[in-house]
């Protein structure tokens, strides 16, 4: 975690719950965007496990939960309409053109989109596009975040493996 996290905890318990989900999600963006930097195209596409989990697929996979949870869900737009695989495995899949800028680019821009979708919603506010039903968004904040840690997570054993080679 960036910075002293004493301080942080100070910064943290001073902001609105709202806030401090946002706080933590963006931490968590920038965390997982950022395990792309300084690695060669080649080094971002590396498979070290026998599924499609690569660093560069996992940002690709988190461009994929962000217009999940902050398009779909809010928009109730079909993946199809929106543009993203049907299935969560498929948004690992890596195309020729998926480079290390053209991702970490869509990544923020997906993550941008996503401020501005829940810029007017209240936490207790219900989003009514995802399978599940009916969600507060504070649920899918919550569900975004454990995604993203354990994503941060897969990125950095896989960076410290490639990093060693």
């Amino acid at each position: 975690m960036p910075g002293d996290p004493g301080t942080l905890r100070e910064v943290m318990t001073g902001l609105p719950i709202r806030a401090q989900f946002e706080a933590f999600l963006d931490e968590h963006r920038e965390l997982l965007n950022g395990c792309l930097a300084g690695l060669t195209e080649e080094q971002a596409r590396r498979s070290l496990v026998p599924s499609r989990t690569t660093l560069l697929g996992l940002v690709k996979h988190a461009t994929f939960v962000e217009k999940v949870w902050f398009d779909e869900a809010i928009t109730c737009r079909s993946r199809a309409e929106i543009g993203i695989p049907a299935t969560p495995d498929e948004s690992f899949v890596l195309e020729e053109q998926d480079t290390i800028a053209v991702v970490q680019r869509a990544h923020l821009q997906a993550c941008e989109a996503s401020r501005r979708a829940t810029a007017a919603l209240e936490l207790d506010d219900l989003v009514h596009g995802n399978r599940r039903g009916p969600l507060p968004l504070r649920w899918v904040y919550l569900h975004v975040l454990r995604e993203l840690a354990q994503h941060c997570g897969h990125a950095d054993i896989l960076r410290e493996q490639i990093l060693a080679q």
